[in-house]
């Protein structure tokens, strides 16, 4: 039998849990692996993309355990009620090949990309960063927050969305929490006096949400929202008066926002600065920025992390996904047993 971790699941694990404490816990297991990057195969995501949108494929191994994770971006779906990313993600044993995990990835995509978030600010932010502004109060809006908040003490947010819905719904979401909201007329007024900036807008295009003019010394940079082909927030001018940290180079060349610059663009794997060898923030006055796209090893994480949280609990059930005959060699044997019989109330059932 195979567990399965489903979006209720989830909801429940994290509320009993405490979303903060939950998003602490999976940065310490995201860290852990960025700490053993050299242990993983690493590859750019499979893509498939259209004219509405992308399906990936995301795997890795390190040595022990396989995972993958399915993951669609579809911008325009929220205008028929639908998720822009919905995802789910499955978690084997090397030894056999055996799944042992299978889990939503939808609400685990949100947190371990907050997640991720803060702890790449946790090494390359000023340490006296104190505002957060936010561009784009959709769906992972809130992730992003609470993860700063949680990791780095933010309490003062500035943020602007061209939908007043997505800010209201962002300032509802949030209520019940200390952390102070501003709104900002436009994404330049919301950025003015922020200590990091956190873009995470939707639009499957090249779009400046930054222009250089937005941006001062000092300042991180948390670059989300740019992650496919084709798909930018942040004006070029930006990139080459910052130093620029990035997941795994050989896919955000592709999907990030350095796609917009030469091949040869300097950047700095973030693994190397958890491990001291490279340097992050180096002054006060340095521009940082973690072009983030997202890379298989943070949902290996996120799954590794979910697996260990849910034993001992209800938060998972049981699914007969792979065969179990008595004989291994005999799978045609397992036609021929006998069929279950079904509970009786089903059989009355049957006939109302």
């Amino acid at each position: 039998m195979v567990q399965y971790v489903g979006v209720g699941n989830v909801i429940e694990l994290v509320r009993s849990t405490g979303i903060e404490t939950f998003l602490l816990g999976l940065v310490d297991y995201i860290e852990e692996d960025f700490r053993r990057w050299e242990q993983f195969e690493k590859a750019p995501r499979v893509a498939s993309h259209s004219t509405s949108g992308v399906i990936e494929l995301m795997p890795t191994s390190d040595g022990e355990l396989y995972g993958f994770k399915y993951v669609n971006g579809h911008p325009k779906n929220p205008n028929d009620g639908l998720q822009t990313v919905t995802a789910f993600g499955v978690l084997s044993d090397v030894s056999t090949g055996y799944p042992c995990l299978v889990s939503e990835m939808t609400l685990m995509t949100g947190l371990r990309t907050a997640a991720t978030s803060a702890l790449a600010a946790k090494y390359l932010a000023r340490k006296d960063a104190r505002t957060m502004a936010i561009i784009g109060l959709g769906a992972q809006s809130e992730f992003q927050a609470l993860a700063f908040h949680a990791l780095l003490g933010i309490k003062k947010l500035r943020v602007y969305d061209i939908d007043p819905a997505a800010t209201a719904k962002f300032r509802d979401n949030l209520a019940d929490t200390d952390i102070e909201i501003v709104v900002g007329e436009t994404a330049e007024d919301a950025v003015s006096g922020a200590d990091i900036i956190t873009t995470v807008t939707a639009d499957k295009r090249n779009a400046t949400i930054l222009s250089d003019n937005m941006v001062g010394a000092g300042v991180h940079i948390n670059a989300v929202g740019g992650d496919c082909p084709g798909k930018t927030e942040l004006q070029g001018e930006i990139l080459r008066r910052a130093d620029v940290f990035v997941e795994f180079p050989e896919q955000t060349r592709i999907e990030g926002e350095i796609q917009q610059m030469e091949a040869d663009f300097p950047v700095t794997e973030l693994w190397q600065v958890m491990t001291g060898g490279a340097a992050g923030r180096r002054s006060d006055a340095q521009i940082t920025i973690f072009d983030s796209v997202g890379f298989a090893t943070e949902d290996f994480s996120a799954l590794r992390y979910l697996r260990d949280a849910v034993q001992g609990t209800s938060f998972f059930t049981e699914l007969d996904l792979t065969t179990q005959p008595k004989d291994p060699r005999n799978l045609y044997g397992l036609f021929r047993q006998p069929a279950p019989v079904a509970p009786l109330a089903v059989l009355e059932g049957s006939f109302a």
